[in-house]
């Protein structure tokens, strides 16, 4: 597999309460915890927590186990709010979200976090990409495990 760019381009911030908004397509999607202002009808967005990737970004998101988990990253005040980015097909969804865990690293992500198993990857983030790097390169990396497996003594 050779050398690829990806353009994200971000839409969104959508709430809780409002994620029947979210795009029913293929794309990326990221949870952050927010602090939502009712008065203004703005959000002010205080981590990243968790990025994913699906085939249906609205119905992955409405069905998705990580619920519990990233309200319990929450502090007093907080809300959670996501963004959404399309992108197609299946090999580069999965390819993009690789590099934006590995470069981003959120707290509630376990794949992909030490370990970026894809050839040299670049990524471009625009529109709605607060607390997200507006470009970056990342490359392969190798597990421990196969680091230790692949030495010859």
């Amino acid at each position: 597999m050779a050398a690829q760019s990806y353009s994200l381009t971000f839409d969104g911030y959508w709430r809780e309460p409002n994620i029947a908004g979210l795009p029913a397509q293929s794309g990326i999607y990221g949870v952050y915890a927010c602090t939502y202002d009712a008065q203004a009808r703005t959000v002010s967005l205080n981590r990243l927590l968790y990025i994913g990737e699906a085939a249906d970004v609205k119905g992955r998101v409405a069905g998705h186990e990580g619920w519990p988990t990233w309200k319990r990253k929450l502090k007093q005040g907080e809300v959670l709010c996501l963004n959404a980015a399309l992108i197609s097909p299946e090999g580069a969804r999965q390819r993009a979200e690789a590099a934006m865990i590995f470069k981003h690293k959120p707290p509630c992500n376990t794949k992909y976090v030490e370990n970026f198993p894809f050839d040299t990857t670049t990524i471009t983030t625009s529109g709605k990409n607060a607390l997200m790097e507006a470009s970056f390169t990342v490359t392969r990396t190798e597990s421990a495990a196969a680091s230790a497996f692949g030495r010859r003594w």
